[in-house]
Parts: C-alpha cells; sequence; structure tokens
C-alpha cells in the first residue's frame, strides 16, 4: 500500500514536471509596436519621385459602339470600275484581222467616247462548254437531228488542241453536266458516248444557257458557250427577257450552231410544214442570233455537213486571237443599270472609220465582234 502511493506520488510530480517544461518552452508572440512610427519628412517626396507619372491614355478608334455592342473599326470603299471587253475583228471570209493597234479601237459607252486602259492580243487556250440540245422531241435515236448533233459535236471535239479546257453539258427537261471543264480528252469522249438515246421530249434552252453562264461568269481567260441545237425553248422556267438580262450580266460569248437546217427545208418543200411551225422554227433562229449578238459571239445556219469545218476554225480563231480591252467608265453611277457598249475602228487622226486592206492593197470588209454591254454594280449596302 506505501509502495502504491509513492509509485503514484512520483508518477504525478512527473506529469506536473513536463507540463511546467512545456509550459516554458512554448512560442513567444511579438506584439510589435503599439502605435505606427512617424515618418521622416524627406520619405513622402522619395516615394513620389519614384513612382511613375500616369500620362493620359490615347483614345482608340477601335472601340465598341454601346448601343450595337459591335466593334467599329476603320471602313474601306473603292468605287473603281474596270470593265474589260474581248474583241474580234474578221473579215469577210470569217477570218481573224491581226496587227490592229490600240489607238485604232474606239469604245463608246451609251455613246459616251472612254479612254482605253487595257490592251493585249496574242493566241491563248479556250475553256469551252459544249451545251448540246439532246431531246425526244429533235435527236430521236437514228434520226437526222441525232446524226447531225452528233457529227457536229465530235467534229468541233477534234479541232481543239491538248491545253483547250471542255466542258460537256446536254439537257433536255432538265440539265446534267455530262463532263466537267477538263484538258483530258477520255474523259471527254467518255462524255460524249453517253449521247444515244434521249429521254424527255421538251427542250429548256432558257434554263440551261443560264445556268451554264453563271457557272462560268468568274472564269478568266478566254472563254465561251457553243450551243449546238435547233434554238427551240419548250418548257422553261425563264422568259426570254430574263434570259438576255442574265447572258448580258454574266459576260460569257455565246457561239450558236443552229441544226436542223436542211431537215427543215425538206419538210417545208414537201408541204409537212404549217405556218404555225414555220413561224417557230424562225423565231428559234433570231432567239440564236440574238444570244450571240449581245454577248460578243457568233451564230451559224448551216445546211450542209461540209460547212462544219469552217465554222469551227473561224470559233478557234476568233477566241484564241481575240483583242483583250479594258477601260474605266466615266459613269461611276452604281445604280445597276444596264449599259450599253459599241467597239468602231477608227483612224485616231481624222476619226474616221478605218480602212483595211489586204496585200495587194484592195480594202477587206470587217466586221468588229464584241458584247453589246453589261450592267452596272450596285451599292454596297
Amino acid at each position: 500500500m506505501t509502495m502504491q502511493k509513492s509509485l503514484t506520488a512520483a508518477l504525478l510530480g512527473l506529469i506536473l514536471g513536463c507540463g511546467l517544461v512545456l509550459g516554458q518552452a512554448g512560442p513567444k508572440r511579438e506584439t510589435g509596436d503599439p502605435v505606427a512610427r512617424p515618418r521622416r519628412p524627406d520619405a513622402a517626396k522619395t516615394e513620389e519621385k519614384a513612382e511613375p507619372a500616369q500620362q493620359e491614355k490615347i483614345p482608340s478608334k477601335l472601340r465598341k459602339s454601346k448601343e450595337e455592342g459591335a466593334m467599329e473599326g476603320p471602313t474601306f470603299r473603292s468605287d473603281a470600275l474596270t470593265v474589260n471587253v474581248d474583241v474580234g475583228v474578221l473579215d469577210n471570209k470569217g477570218r481573224f484581222i491581226p496587227g490592229i493597234p490600240a489607238g485604232n479601237f474606239r469604245i463608246l459607252e451609251d455613246g459616251v467616247p472612254q479612254k482605253i486602259t487595257g490592251y493585249s492580243t496574242g493566241q491563248a487556250p479556250m475553256t469551252i462548254a459544249m451545251v448540246i440540245e439532246f431531246c425526244n422531241l429533235f435527236q430521236q435515236y437514228w434520226s437526222y437531228g441525232w446524226q447531225e448533233t452528233l457529227t457536229a459535236t465530235y467534229g468541233f471535239l477534234e479541232t481543239l488542241i491538248p491545253e483547250d479546257t471542255v466542258a460537256v453539258v446536254a439537257f433536255d427537261l432538265r440539265t446534267e453536266i455530262l463532263s466537267d471543264f477538263t484538258t483530258n480528252r477520255q474523259q471527254t469522249y467518255e462524255a460524249m458516248a453517253r449521247l444515244r438515246i434521249p429521254g424527255f421530249s421538251e427542250a429548256n434552252l432558257y434554263d440551261a444557257l443560264t445556268d451554264i453562264a453563271d457557272r462560268m461568269s468568274d472564269i478568266e481567260g478566254r472563254k465561251a458557250i457553243l450551243y449546238i441545237g435547233s434554238g427551240m425553248d419548250t418548257f422553261s422556267k425563264l422568259t426570254f427577257d430574263q434570259t438576255r438580262r442574265k447572258l448580258q450580266t454574266a459576260g460569257v460569248p455565246i457561239y450558236a450552231l443552229g441544226t436542223l437546217q436542211a431537215l427543215r427545208e425538206w419538210y417545208d418543200s414537201r408541204g409537212y410544214m404549217g405556218p404555225i411551225q414555220r413561224l417557230d422554227f424562225l423565231q428559234a433562229d433570231n432567239q440564236l442570233r440574238t444570244f450571240a449578238r449581245e454577248t460578243g459571239g457568233q451564230a451559224w445556219f448551216p445546211r450542209f455537213f461540209g460547212e462544219y469545218g469552217g465554222i469551227f476554225r473561224q470559233i478557234s480563231e476568233a477566241l484564241r486571237n481575240t483583242y483583250s480591252l479594258s477601260y474605266q467608265p466615266t459613269n461611276v453611277a452604281r445604280d445597276g443599270k444596264y449599259r450599253k457598249i459599241k467597239v468602231d475602228l477608227v483612224n485616231p487622226q481624222t476619226n474616221e472609220p478605218l480602212k483595211i486592206t489586204d496585200e495587194k492593197g484592195k480594202p477587206i470588209k470587217y466586221q468588229v465582234i464584241a458584247k453589246a454591254g453589261y450592267t452596272a454594280p450596285r451599292e454596297v449596302e
């Protein structure tokens, strides 16, 4: 009992001793000064010299509008407009007349002379879209129209050079691109092989021409549409006037080859054509002439297969040897109106029509082929 009390007292003493030691060795807190020390008078001046003076900010024009919340910035606007005109000068046999200086060309826009700012000439590859009428109305299988159409299309392909780019488009009720623009003749002939059996009896000429001309409007260089068909339109969504305006705006020259001429005369001579049918075909010819004239192309109506060689040669010469002229119109109004263009050959000294002679000194009759006008752009709002 006495030993147990002694152990208890010893243990209690040990605990108290440890607590005393821990209390004496605990962390000491530094309270610091009870009040702020006064700064020296020269300390404020030193800090003022060290801190740089805050300059006024430069106002930025790229700021957001409070109302719209959009970023406002500098705007750019260009009113310069350049009109490009491809001009062909052909003699009475359809041959291209080369070597005409730029000073002999005169361009009139709505009757006002324009200053020619660009002039170039020379041979260049062609970009041709062959738009072929292939319907069951005029190209029935193994009919005369079928044979004439295939003869004309294959004959034209034989006149191309390797650098020429060609696309094949056929139309009846709808327009179908058989092959896109390519220099690969194998693809072109594979597309031509599909022209065997027509599908529909409709011929939507207006829709086909405007569709292809719109696709070609952004192509640079010498480009044209070669149309091969009767010129009849049966079921297009567009009217004749709408088609004219769209073709004028696209600026792609149309070279038209009117088919069925010999067949029409054969039927007419035997009394198989009435006055309404005769009038329809005459109207079709006038449509092709109008499209060709207003876009700067040409139209032919061959009666014999032997005429195709000369026609294809004229197309090649007209496209490869075109004079490329450009000018900035004096009328800068962006009103979206149609403006007429007339290109003449004149003597710059006398301002009279230019006289061209051959190597023997004999005068040559010539014709100037160019687009009839263009549509001015509208203001961008």
